[in-house]
């Protein structure tokens, strides 16, 4: 005597990644937003991941990120010079619109100066100003 059981399945991630088995329809994929996600926005996350790879003892320095990243130490720099802006404009940098025709209206170019500049409430007036400028185009 053999016995069947028939239903759907599909798997699902966790939060810790692991997959588990869930019974019912898989969903539908998410449609594909419109546009581009900006490249500072990229590096910005980028910055965010390396550092914590730095901290987290898994590379041991920026250095051997360039090597890893097959960039120059130099580049390396600029990226993690993003992380010194003032946090409010790390977010913003992070959720940035789409960018769906042309070039994107900001670049990383156009943010190091204000992330030299030490003192939080002036990298607020300037990032202010180049957004007005840039994201009214």
């Amino acid at each position: 005597m053999s016995l069947t059981i028939d239903c759907r399945v599909h798997f699902k991630r966790s939060r810790n990644g692991r997959k588990r088995l869930v019974e019912g329809e898989a969903p539908a994929p998410l449609p594909a937003l419109p546009g581009n996600i900006p490249r500072v926005s990229r590096l910005m996350a980028l910055a965010i991941r390396l550092e914590r790879l730095v901290s987290g003892g898994e590379v041991r320095d920026y250095a051997e990120l360039a090597r890893l990243g097959r960039v120059s130490r130099a580049r390396i720099t600029q990226i993690m010079n993003l992380l010194h802006l003032a946090p409010d404009i790390q977010e913003a940098i992070l959720f940035l619109p789409r960018t769906v025709k042309g070039r994107d209206p900001i670049r990383e170019r156009d943010l190091r100066p204000i992330a030299a500049v030490p003192h939080w409430n002036r990298q607020r007036k300037a990032w202010k100003a180049l957004y007005k400028e840039r994201m009214r185009r």
